[in-house]
């Protein structure tokens, strides 16, 4: 789909699209499927009637009318992304109905869009950086979990079942089934919090009724369990023996620095995300950037899915959720559009950015980024192409270069320099009369 774009006075931009004719004829194939199914003529049922009958009936210009006006917004939105066109507004739209299906179609939109921003020198903007430090408690916990692992078993003697035993068990139900010799380590989940609450403190020869509640039933299920055996772990000692035996190191101190340096690189990995993130959002922020629109009301919508998203595959839902953290409604839609301002934002400062720089993907690096990720690079590669995500990919890959030149430029400073200067100064300190550049449809400079 070949997109012409002319720009306008007032911040506006005139996008002429071309449609190819099968675009067309499937917009007209599906308008037709939905009319067939509400239009009702005699001899033919409901979503049955042949297209031709269908044409004849209610005329080939309401068909045509119907498929382009259920099609053309996604096919202006798709034109919008692929040339990086941010509209504030809905577009006005002009066209005329196709002559033929089969044939290529064409219609211009005229729209608002977000102005590009006036990013501020960013080697001067001040980040809040801390050297990534690894706690020794995490080294020693990662050792210590490693000795879990090769730890031998050994009878308990005097004492109750705690959690982190292993016991051995009948669990027997009042209908008679059950489990024999069952063999588990308290705590590690595998039983009903209710029945694992009631062995920890339970001897070994002990024998108890529990009682247990099941969803959907009034009466409850009682188990005899009893314990027969209760086993705790005996770690090893920390030594060249355990680094042998464990992992393929021959010392200590050899499986000591490795566990370092991985834990080290996770928390270097941490620490230059969050970076990342604190430098945009810096630079955003210097440079007084604030977005509003159609784009961050669709961005809202993408967050509020992805949510919901995480929450069913948690097994949970929204409604759950809004219960449980007690927010109304509109207030999770407030924060969710936040975010949605600040990533549009983010992505307006990095587009000009990379403008600014002039940085551009070649195809070979979309085509190795995506071989890199994918077994199958090849077939992948021409699904991306037509679906429209090759260039999306093209883009993702030019705004992280972008990213890149800031945080390498960007002027690292210890947290408490940057709090210190925080509290005496702050960028609108430097201009108090001056209101914060606010993008509004229409305008021709930020207001």
């Amino acid at each position: 789909m070949a997109t012409q774009v002319e720009e306008l006075p007032d911040n506006k931009v005139r996008l002429t699209v071309d449609v190819p004719g099968a675009d067309v004829h499937h917009a007209v194939e599906h308008a037709a499927s939905d009319l067939a199914s509400s239009v009702k003529i005699p001899g033919f049922r409901k979503g049955k009637v042949p297209t031709p009958v269908l044409v004849s009936r209610i005329g080939k210009e309401k068909l045509f009318s119907e498929a382009i006006e259920s099609h053309i917004s996604g096919w202006f939105w798709n034109a919008a992304a692929r040339e990086r066109i941010r509209p504030v507004e809905q577009p006005e739209l002009d066209y005329e109905l196709p002559a033929s299906e089969h044939e290529d179609w064409r219609f211009t939109a005229t729209v608002s869009v977000l102005p590009k921003p006036d990013v501020v020198d960013w080697s001067k903007v001040q980040v809040p950086y801390e050297e990534p430090e690894v706690p020794d408690d995490l080294v020693e916990h990662e050792l210590n979990v490693l000795r879990s692992t090769v730890a031998e078993l050994a009878p308990v003697e005097g004492r109750p079942a705690e959690s982190g035993d292993t016991v051995v068990l009948d669990l027997v139900g009042n209908d008679g089934g059950g489990q024999r010799d069952y063999v588990v380590e308290l705590g590690s989940g595998r039983l009903i919090p209710e029945l694992e609450e009631q062995l920890v403190g339970m001897s070994a020869g002990e024998t108890k009724e529990i009682e247990l509640g099941r969803p959907g039933e009034e009466e409850p299920m009682l188990v005899q369990a009893a314990v027969k055996e209760i086993k705790e772990k005996v770690l090893p000692e920390l030594d060249d023996e355990l680094a042998r035996s464990a992992s393929e190191f021959d010392t200590l101190a050899e499986l000591r620095t490795d566990v370092e340096e991985r834990i080290r690189e996770q928390v270097e990995a941490e620490v230059e995300e969050a970076f990342r993130r604190a430098a945009l959002e810096r630079l955003v922020a210097a440079s007084q950037v604030e977005v509003s629109g159609p784009l961050v009301e669709a961005r809202t919508r993408t967050l509020l899915r992805e949510l919901e998203g995480v929450l069913q595959r948690s097994g949970g839902s929204l409604e759950a959720y809004l219960q449980m953290s007690g927010d109304p409604p509109e207030e999770l839609i407030a924060r969710l559009r936040d975010q949605a301002a600040e990533s549009v934002a983010g992505e307006l400062v990095l587009e000009a950015v990379a403008d600014q720089l002039g940085i551009q993907v070649a195809d070979e690096e979309v085509d190795q980024a995506f071989r890199d990720r994918f077994e199958e690079g090849d077939k992948i590669i021409e699904q991306a192409r037509a679906a429209g995500a090759y260039d999306t990919e093209r883009e993702s890959m030019r705004l992280a270069r972008a990213l890149d030149r800031i945080t390498a430029e960007v002027e690292r400073v210890p947290p408490e320099q940057a709090a210190a200067r925080e509290a005496i100064w702050t960028p609108d300190k430097e201009n108090p009369t001056e209101k914060p550049k606010l993008w509004t449809p229409g305008s021709k400079e930020p207001a």
